[in-house]
C-alpha cells in the first residue's frame, strides 16, 4: 500500500511538472489578472496545480446561422471583456453580426488537479461555501482527481437572427446593466474563495504538523509507579540489613554464652574435687 502511494505521488508531480512548463494553450495566452493570486497560491502547494481557468467574462459572439447551439470553434468572437462592460460596446458588436449573434456572461470556473480524493474533498468543501455551488470532482481512468470551481449565475441571450437585431436599444443597455452586476459579485466571489481557501490550507497544514501530547494521566501515574517501586525497593533493602543484624546479634551472643560456660565449668569441677577430699 506504501508502494502503491508513493508512486501516485510521483505521477502527480510528473503531471504537475508537465502541466506548469508547457505553453498557455487559452485564447488570452495568460492567466486573469483577477485570479491571478488564487492560480498562484494553489500551484504552490505541492497538493494540487491548476489545469485551466477563467475569472469571468462578458462575450458576445456570432453563431452561424443555421447551428441550433453556439460552438466555439464555429463561431466570431464580436466582443469580449474580463471586466464590465458598456452597452456601446455591445452595439458595436452587433453591428457587425451575419448571423446569430449571443450575448453571454460566463462567471469564475477553475480546473484543478488534486494529489488526493481528500485534498480535492478539501478543495470543493472551499468552493461551495464560498458561493461556488455548481462545483464538483472527478476521477479519471488514469487516476486523475479534478475539482471544477464553477457558478450558476450565468446568463445567456439571443439578440440577432441572420444578422438582424431581435430586441430594442433599451434591453441591451438593461442586459449591459445586468452584466455588470454579475460580474460585481462574481468578484466577490472569487475574493471570498481566496480568502477561504487561504484559512484551510492554513489549518491543514498546521493539523499535519501538530503532534498529540501524551495523555494527562500519563506522567503523574509513571512517576506513581515510580515512587512505589523505589518505596518497595528500600523496604527489602531494610528488611534484608534488620535480618543481617539480627544474625550477627545472635552469633554474638552464642560466642558469649561458650565463653562463659568454659570459664564457669573451672569452679564446678573445682568444687566436686574439694567434695572428694
Amino acid at each position: 500500500m506504501l508502494t502503491l502511494t508513493l508512486a501516485m505521488e510521483k505521477t502527480f508531480r510528473q503531471w504537475k511538472n508537465q502541466c506548469l512548463n508547457k505553453l498557455d494553450q487559452s485564447k488570452k495566452g495568460s492567466v486573469d489578472e483577477d485570479i491571478a493570486h488564487v492560480v498562484s497560491l494553489l500551484n504552490s502547494c505541492e497538493e494540487y496545480f491548476t489545469t485551466s481557468s477563467c475569472s469571468g467574462r462578458v462575450v458576445l459572439i456570432d453563431g452561424a446561422p443555421e447551428s441550433s447551439h453556439v460552438l466555439k470553434q464555429n463561431c466570431v468572437w464580436l466582443f469580449v471583456s474580463h471586466q464590465e462592460c458598456r452597452s456601446e460596446d455591445l452595439m458595436s458588436g452587433l453591428a457587425r453580426s451575419g448571423g446569430d449573434a449571443v450575448f453571454k456572461f460566463e462567471p469564475f470556473v477553475l480546473h484543478v488537479q488534486c494529489r488526493r480524493l481528500d485534498d480535492a474533498q478539501l478543495m470543493h468543501s472551499v468552493a461551495i461555501n464560498s458561493g461556488f455551488r455548481n462545483s464538483g470532482l472527478t476521477v479519471s481512468k488514469t487516476g486523475k482527481i479534478i475539482t471544477a470551481v464553477r457558478s450558476t449565475h450565468c446568463l445567456e441571450v439571443p439578440l440577432s437572427h441572420e444578422g438582424r437585431l431581435l430586441v430594442e436599444h433599451e434591453y441591451i443597455h438593461f442586459l449591459t446593466r445586468i452584466a455588470n452586476q454579475k460580474m460585481e459579485e462574481n468578484l466577490r466571489r472569487i475574493h471570498r474563495f481566496y480568502q477561504n481557501l487561504q484559512s484551510a490550507l492554513t489549518t491543514e497544514k498546521l493539523q499535519k504538523l501538530q503532534i498529540p501530547n501524551p495523555p494527562i494521566s500519563q506522567e503523574p501515574q509513571d512517576t506513581r509507579l515510580e515512587t512505589e517501586r523505589g518505596e518497595e525497593e528500600h523496604k527489602e533493602e531494610k528488611k534484608k540489613t534488620s535480618v543481617y543484624k539480627r544474625r550477627r546479634k545472635r552469633e554474638h551472643c552464642r560466642a558469649d554464652c561458650c565463653h562463659g560456660d568454659r570459664s564457669s565449668l573451672v569452679p564446678e569441677l573445682d568444687d566436686c574435687l574439694d567434695l572428694f577430699t
